[in-house]
């Protein structure tokens, strides 16, 4: 198994939790959930540094 980085198993869990909350039809949960992980994605990712980026 790969070993993502911290910012895209962020994203991935939250994308499934916000297709869970849009099958309950509760869609102002959904967005809520995206907004924080956009939020944290982008946090972790700058945590990171440039690690990872071809210089």
């Amino acid at each position: 198994m790969e070993n993502f980085p911290k910012y895209y198993t962020c994203l991935f869990n939250s994308i499934t939790d916000a297709i869970e909350a849009i099958q309950h039809q509760n869609y102002i949960a959904a967005q809520d959930i995206l907004i924080k992980a956009q939020q944290e994605a982008e946090e972790l990712y700058l945590a990171d540094g440039d690690e990872g980026i071809p210089g």
